[in-house]
C-alpha cells in the first residue's frame, strides 16, 4: 500500500508540474476563507446520573445539567481549481470525548489537509492529511444533521480518519473514492500496528433529491501481536419526497475476527430512519427510529450478558431566524435489553433526556 501511495504522489507531481506549464488555470489565483461554527448546549437528563458525562458511547452533547461547548471551530481554506487546503482547529467536550486516545496537541485539530487535480477536467483529486471521514451521513457540525444529536450508528464509526483519499467523479451522478488510512478514527497510528487500512465510497445521485450511499472500512484497531481484522459497511440512501418532508434511512454492518488468525468472526449491526418536515421558512421538525446491536461488545463493551442491545426514539424541533443561528431542542428516549444507563447510583434499562442548543456559524472569503 506504501509502494501504491508512493507511485501516485510520484504521478500526481508529474502530472502537476506538466499541467503547470501547459496550463494557465494554474497561475489563476486561490480563494482564501474564514469560517466558524460554535454549539452551546444544555442537557437534563432524567435518570439523573451522578457523574456529569452521561454516556461512554455518546461524543456529542454529552454533559448532564450542565451548560457547556459541544463544538466551537476555526477553519482556513484555500480553493482553487487545481488544488485545495483545509486547516481547522477545534475545543469542546466533543473534541475531548472523541479525540482523547490522540497525544497533546493532535486533540484540538479538527481538519488539515491538502488535495491535487490530477486531470484536466478536474475529475480526479488526491487528497491527504487528517479529514472528515468518509462513512455515514452525519457530521460533527451539527448544524448539518437533522437532529440536534447524533444517532448511535454514527457515534460509533469514525469522524475524522488520517491518510490519503484519491476520489473519481466519472460524471456529476457518480463519485468513487479509495483511502489509505492510520486506522479505524485515528489520527496517529496505533503503537505496534503497522498494518494500513483501507477504505471505499461510492456515492450516486440519480437526482437532486436521491441519494445512494456505500463505504467501507478494512483493517484493524489492534496491535500486530493480536491483530483482530475489522470488516465494516455503511449504507444511507437521502430522499426528498416531497417540497417539505425528506427520509433518511441508512444500515451499518460490521463484523471482526474473535482472535488473531482466528476464522470466528463477532458481528454488530445498527439500521437507522430519520424523516425531516419543513414547517415553516424558520421551523423544522425531525423524528428519528434507531436500533444498535453489538451483543459481544466490539465498540461498545457493557459486560453484561445480553451485551449493547439499544433501541432509540427522538423527536427534534428545529428554529432558524436567519441562516447563520440554529435554536435546536431534543427529547431521546432510549431503551436496552440489560441495565446499562446510569441512574442515580444504581442501573437503569431505559434513559429519557431533552437537550437544547443554540448554534452559530460564519464565513467570510478574503479574496
Amino acid at each position: 500500500m506504501r509502494t501504491i501511495l508512493f507511485i501516485i504522489l510520484i504521478l500526481a507531481g508529474r502530472n502537476g508540474f506538466a499541467q503547470n506549464q501547459a496550463d494557465s488555470s494554474w497561475s489563476k489565483e486561490a480563494r482564501i476563507s474564514l469560517s466558524g461554527f460554535a454549539d452551546v448546549f444544555y442537557v437534563y437528563d432524567f435518570n439523573q446520573p451522578e457523574s456529569i458525562e452521561r454516556q461512554t458511547f455518546l461524543f456529542n452533547h454529552n454533559r448532564h445539567n450542565e451548560l457547556n461547548l459541544n463544538l466551537g471551530l476555526l477553519k482556513l481554506s484555500l480553493n482553487h481549481s487545481k488544488y485545495r487546503a483545509n486547516f481547522a482547529l477545534q475545543a469542546g467536550t466533543y473534541s475531548n470525548d472523541n479525540y482523547a486516545a490522540e497525544p497533546g496537541l493532535l486533540k484540538n485539530i479538527f481538519e488539515a489537509n491538502i488535495g491535487i487535480s490530477l486531470t484536466e477536467k478536474n475529475n480526479l483529486w488526491l487528497d491527504a492529511g487528517i479529514m472528515p471521514s468518509h462513512i455515514g451521513f452525519e457530521s460533527a457540525i451539527s448544524t448539518d444533521n437533522w437532529t440536534l444529536t447524533r444517532s448511535i450508528l454514527a457515534e460509533n464509526s469514525p469522524y475524522f480518519l488520517s491518510g490519503a483519499k484519491l476520489t473519481f467523479y466519472p460524471n456529476d451522478k457518480w463519485e468513487v473514492a479509495g483511502l489509505i488510512l492510520n486506522g479505524w478514527q485515528r489520527i496517529q497510528r496505533l503503537e505496534g500496528n503497522s498494518l494500513p487500512s483501507i477504505g471505499t465510497q461510492l456515492k450516486f445521485s440519480p437526482t437532486e433529491s436521491t441519494t445512494l450511499n456505500w463505504s467501507t472500512f478494512i483493517g484493524t484497531d489492534d496491535p500486530d501481536l493480536t491483530r483482530r481484522m475489522r470488516y465494516f459497511n455503511n449504507f444511507y440512501a437521502q430522499f426528498k419526497l416531497t417540497e417539505r418532508f425528506g427520509l433518511i434511512t441508512g444500515l451499518d454492518l460490521g463484523i471482526q475476527q474473535r482472535s488473531k488468525g482466528s476464522s470466528e468472526f463477532d458481528f454488530w449491526y445498527s439500521p437507522v430512519l430519520i424523516g425531516q418536515f419543513t414547517v415553516s421558512q424558520n421551523w423544522k421538525a425531525a423524528i428519528r427510529a434507531e436500533y444498535y446491536q453489538d451483543q459481544t461488545g466490539i465498540i461498545i463493551p457493557t459486560e453484561t450478558i445480553n451485551g449493547f442491545r439499544t433501541s432509540g426514539l427522538s423527536l427534534n424541533m428545529d428554529y432558524s431566524p436567519t441562516p447563520a443561528i440554529f435554536c435546536r431542542i431534543e427529547g431521546r428516549w432510549m431503551t436496552s435489553e440489560d441495565a446499562i444507563f446510569e441512574r442515580n447510583s444504581n442501573l437503569s434499562k431505559s434513559n429519557f433526556m431533552i437537550g437544547t442548543s443554540i448554534a452559530i456559524r460564519f464565513s467570510a472569503i478574503f479574496k
